[in-house]
C-alpha cells in the first residue's frame, strides 16, 4: 500500500486545519500523521489495511471542499514515500521548526458560536471578553514567531486551566490548538480606570462588571478609551452632539469623519442604505469599516452633526471582538469608534503609553492585560465599480500573502519600503507578496519608528533575507532613507522606483498580470509623486509593464506655490490654475461679483506670483489631487486650511453626488500633443465654471459637471492612446481613484469602447498599495539582471 507525503501550502496554521485533516483522515480510513512546520502543513498518510488506494484522492478532494473558514489552500503537493508507514492510527504531531514559507492568518472577528457563548448565562464563558476558538480571535496582533503556537504569542504568559487545556488538546473540539484559548479562570482580564489611572469599582456604578460600567459611562455622555484587538479606540455616543464635539476638540481632529460601530445590521439600516452584498461584507471575518450611503429617510435618533462633516457616507463596522459585543449589547444606536491617538499619531497599543497619551483625551479607560504585539488598525472598504475596494488594508486582511502571477516564482527575496503616506512595506519571495498592515504617515516620528520595529519583526517572523531593496524615487521620503540605510548596511542593490510606475505595477499584480504579458495603459491619478524629470507628477497616463513604463500623457503642470503649503491651503492651487489659464486678473475682471474670486483677491497674490515666476518654492506639478483642490476652493468646499489629507476632494465628490446625472454635460478640457506626450489642459474649464457660478447654477451641479468633464476627457484620451499603441487594457490607480464617481465614470466609458479595465481589490489604489508595485518591479528587474 503506497504511503504519501502531502504538503499543504497557504494560510493553514492557527485556523483549525490540523483537526480538519485528522477528522477527514478518520473519515477516509487513513493512517499517518499531520503537523505544522515553517512551510505550512505536512501530512504523512496511507490507506488503512483493507482500504482502497483511492482513499488518498478522496481525502485530498475533501480537504479543499471542507477547508476551515479562516484557511486558504494555495497548493496541495503530493509525492509517494519510498517505505510504507508502520502505524495503525492517525495522529496530530507537535509543530516542527524549519525555514518559514507560510503565512500568518489575519485577526478574525468573533464567530457565531463564541458570540452565543458570551451571551449564555449557563456557559462558563458568559460575558468573558477574550472568548475565541480556531475560527476566530486574534492572530497577527499577538504573534511573535512562526510556527504559530501559543509559546510564540502574547498568550504564553497565561497558562491554561484544566478545562481550557482539555479543549486545547482534543482534536474533536473547535478549540483544539486555538492558541489564544482562555477563560475567566486562567486568561486575560479587563478593568476600568479613571482619567488619573485609578481603578473604578463597577459596583459603584451599579454595574455587573467593568464592561457594563463602561457602557453606562458612554450612555452618560463620557468619552472612553478602549483597548481592543490591535490597539486602543476612543469611543462616545454617536448621537450625543456635545460628546462628539468634545472628542473632536480633545483629539484635535476637526474635519475627518469618525468611524462608527453598531451592535447589529438593524442599527446600521436605521442610518444607511444596506443591500445584501454590503451586509455580507460587514459580517465577514475581516469585519472592516464599510463606507455606506446615508439613508435619505430615518426614524432613528439623529447622529451628531460632527460625525462626518461634508459627507454623504458613513463608515460603519460591526463588533469584532467579544469585548465589543458586550459593550454594545444594550445599544440601539451607534458608538463613535475612532483610533486611540491624537490626530496623525499612531494608535496606542500599550497600557502605559495609553495612560500617557490618552489620559487627557478620555474620561475613563477600559484596559486589559493581553499584550498587543503588533498594532493593527481597522481596515476600510468602499464598494465601487461593482466590487469592494480596500482603502486601508489592515485588521482582517494583513498579513495574508498575495499570490503573484506567473513569472514571479523564482525571484530572489525582495524588500520594498513603500511611500511616505499610508505606508506599508512588502516582502516578496516564493511567488507571493507579504504586505504589512497599514502603518500610517511617516511624517510622524512615532510612525517612522514603528515602521522599523514592525519591519524587523516581519523579517524575523518570516525569516526573510532580502537580496534587493526597492524604495520610492523621492530622495527625501523617510521610507527611502530607511531603505537606503539598510541597503548600505547589508551591501544590497537598491532600486529607486518611480511612484506612478509602482502604482501601475501594483494594479497589474492585483489583477494577476503575468510578468511577460506585455504592457498596458495606465491612468494614474493622485496627490503627487516625484517624477524622473524633477517635477511632481500626479495626473499621468503611462504605457508600461513591470520592467519599464513610458509617460504618454499627463495633466498640464502648474506651479504649486508654497510647496507643501499648497496641499493645506487649496486657494493657492486655484490661483496657480487661473494664472496658468487666462490669468487671475482676467478672470476677476470677467466675473467681478463672484465671492470666490473676491476672496482670492484678499490673499497675498503678488508674493505668490513672484514665487511662481522665479520658481522659488513653487514646484511644477501635474497633480490631479491639486486640480480637485483648486475646484473645491473655487466653490468654497473643504477646509481653509484643510484639516486632513484629501479633505477638499472628498467633500467635492460628496457635493457632486447630489447632482450627478447620466446625461450631464461636463466642462470641456482640451488635449494637445507636446514633447512630453499628450497634455490635458484644464484651462478651459475655469471660464465655464465661473460662468455657471455667476448664473446661479448650484454648486452641486457645478461639482458634478467638473467630475463629468474630467472623466470624459480622461476616457477620450485613454481610448485614443490605447488605439494608437494597440493595447486593450487600461489600469486605473492612484488615490484620486478612491473617488467613486470618477472611477465608475471612466470605467464605463472605457468598457463602452471595448477596453478592459484593471482595478484594484486586494490592495488599495492609494499609496497603501505602493510597496506591492515596487516589489514586483524590483523582482522583474532582478530577473532581467540574472539573464
Amino acid at each position: 500500500m503506497n504511503a504519501e507525503l502531502i504538503r499543504v501550502r497557504g494560510l493553514v496554521q492557527g485556523v483549525g486545519f490540523r483537526p480538519t485533516v485528522w477528522r477527514l483522515a478518520r473519515t477516509h480510513a487513513l493512517v499517518g500523521e499531520v503537523l505544522n512546520d515553517g512551510e505550512g502543513v505536512l501530512i504523512h498518510a496511507q490507506p488503512a489495511a483493507g482500504n482502497d488506494a483511492s482513499a488518498l484522492d478522496d481525502f485530498c478532494r475533501a480537504l479543499r471542499a471542507e477547508c476551515p473558514p479562516l484557511a486558504r489552500i494555495d497548493a496541495i503537493e503530493r509525492s509517494v514515500l519510498e517505505a510504507p508507514l508502520t502505524t495503525d492510527t492517525f495522529v496530530i504531531r507537535a509543530s516542527s521548526a524549519s525555514q518559514v514559507h507560510t503565512g500568518i492568518v489575519p485577526d478574525a472577528a468573533t464567530c457565531a458560536a463564541c458570540a452565543a457563548e458570551i451571551r449564555d448565562p449557563s456557559n462558563r464563558r458568559y460575558r468573558y471578553p477574550f472568548t475565541n476558538c480556531t475560527h476566530c480571535g486574534p492572530r497577527l496582533s499577538i504573534v511573535k514567531g512562526i510556527p504559530y503556537d501559543r509559546a510564540r504569542t502574547s498568550m504564553a504568559v497565561f497558562p491554561m486551566c484544566p478545562s481550557c487545556g482539555a479543549e486545547y488538546a482534543d482534536p474533536a473540539d473547535r478549540r483544539f490548538h486555538a492558541q489564544p484559548n482562555a477563560c475567566a479562570v486562567c486568561g486575560p482580564s479587563v478593568w476600568l480606570v479613571d482619567s488619573q489611572g485609578a481603578r473604578r469599582d463597577p459596583a459603584a456604578l451599579e454595574a455587573s462588571d467593568p464592561i457594563a460600567a463602561a457602557s453606562q459611562l458612554l450612555a452618560a455622555g463620557r468619552i472612553l478609551a478602549i483597548k481592543g484587538i490591535g490597539g486602543f479606540h476612543l469611543a462616545c455616543d454617536a448621537t450625543n452632539a456635545a460628546s462628539v464635539a468634545e472628542l473632536r476638540r480633545r483629539k484635535r481632529r476637526f474635519g475627518k469623519p469618525f468611524a462608527l460601530m453598531a451592535r447589529d445590521l438593524d442599527v446600521i439600516r436605521a442610518y444607511c442604505t444596506l443591500d445584501a452584498e454590503e451586509a455580507g461584507l460587514l459580517q465577514r471575518p475581516a469585519a472592516p469599516i464599510l463606507l455606506l450611503d446615508v439613508s435619505p429617510k430615518t426614524q432613528a435618533t439623529p447622529l451628531a452633526p460632527d460625525i462626518a462633516p461634508g459627507q454623504r457616507a458613513l463608515g460603519f463596522m460591526l463588533p469584532y471582538s467579544p469585548l465589543h459585543h458586550l459593550l454594545l449589547q444594550a445599544w440601539d444606536r451607534p458608538l463613535v469608534m475612532t483610533s486611540g491617538n491624537l490626530s496623525e499619531e499612531p494608535q496606542c497599543i500599550d497600557n502605559a503609553d495609553a495612560a500617557d497619551r490618552l489620559g487627557t483625551l478620555a474620561d475613563a479607560t477600559l484596559l486589559h492585560d493581553r499584550e498587543i504585539v503588533n498594532r493593527v488598525d481597522d481596515s476600510v472598504i468602499r464598494r465601487m465599480a461593482g466590487a469592494p475596494r480596500l482603502l486601508r488594508r489592515a485588521r482582517g486582511y494583513a498579513p495574508a500573502p498575495i499570490r503573484l502571477p506567473p513569472g514571479f516564482e523564482q525571484n530572489p527575496p525582495i524588500l520594498a519600503l513603500g511611500g511616505e503616506l499610508k505606508n506599508t512595506f512588502c516582502l516578496l519571495s516564493d511567488g507571493q507578496a507579504m504586505l504589512s498592515q497599514h502603518l500610517g504617515d511617516l511624517e510622524d516620528a512615532r510612525t517612522a519608528r514603528e515602521l522599523e520595529v514592525t519591519l524587523d519583526l516581519y523579517l524575523e517572523l518570516f525569516q526573510h533575507r532580502p537580496e534587493w531593496i526597492a524604495v520610492d524615487l523621492h530622495p527625501d521620503y523617510r521610507s527611502t532613507l530607511i531603505g537606503r540605510e539598510r541597503a548600505a548596511h547589508d551591501d544590497l542593490p537598491l532600486l529607486s522606483i518611480q511612484h506612478h510606475h509602482a502604482h501601475l505595477a501594483s494594479t497589474l499584480a492585483d489583477n494577476g498580470w503575468a510578468m511577460d504579458a506585455g504592457p498596458v495603459l495606465g491612468i494614474i491619478l493622485d496627490g503627487l509623486g516625484f517624477g524622473p524629470d524633477g517635477t511632481l507628477w500626479g495626473g499621468e497616463l503611462l504605457l508600461g509593464d513591470y520592467l519599464d513604463c513610458e509617460r504618454v500623457g499627463h495633466l498640464k503642470p502648474v506651479p504649486m506655490p508654497g510647496g507643501t503649503k499648497a496641499i493645506l491651503e487649496p486657494w493657492r492651487n486655484l490661483f496657480a490654475q487661473l494664472e496658468a489659464a487666462d490669468g487671475w486678473a482676467t478672470m476677476r475682471d470677467r466675473h467681478p461679483t463672484l465671492e470666490s474670486l473676491q476672496r482670492l483677491g484678499d490673499r497675498p497674490l503678488d508674493v505668490l506670483r513672484k514665487m511662481m515666476a522665479r520658481g522659488v518654492n513653487a514646484p511644477l506639478t501635474s497633480s490631479a489631487g491639486r486640480l480637485f483642490d483648486a475646484v473645491a476652493a473655487a466653490l468654497g468646499v473643504g477646509g481653509d486650511p484643510i484639516t486632513y489629507e484629501g479633505q477638499a476632494a472628498i467633500e467635492l465628490e460628496a457635493l457632486a453626488a447630489q447632482a450627478m446625472d447620466p446625461g450631464l454635460e461636463g466642462y470641456r478640457l482640451k488635449a494637445t500633443r507636446q514633447a512630453s506626450g499628450m497634455v490635458l489642459d484644464p484651462a478651459s474649464l475655469w471660464e465655464q465654471l465661473f460662468a455657471d457660478l455667476e448664473q446661479g447654477v448650484s454648486k452641486a451641479r457645478i461639482a458634478a459637471r467638473f467630475h463629468s468633464g474630467l472623466s470624459q476627457a480622461l476616457g477620450d484620451l485613454a481610448i485614443a492612446l490605447a488605439e494608437a499603441r494597440a493595447v486593450q487594457r487600461v489600469a486605473l490607480s492612484g488615490g484620486v481613484f478612491q473617488n467613486r464617481i470618477l472611477l465608475e465614470s471612466v470605467q464605463r466609458q472605457l468598457s463602452a469602447a471595448g477596453l478592459e479595465t484593471l482595478l484594484q481589490r486586494q490592495v488599495p489604489s492609494n499609496d497603501g498599495g505602493l510597496s506591492l508595485g515596487q516589489a514586483c518591479i524590483a523582482a522583474a528587474r532582478a530577473s532581467r539582471a540574472s539573464e
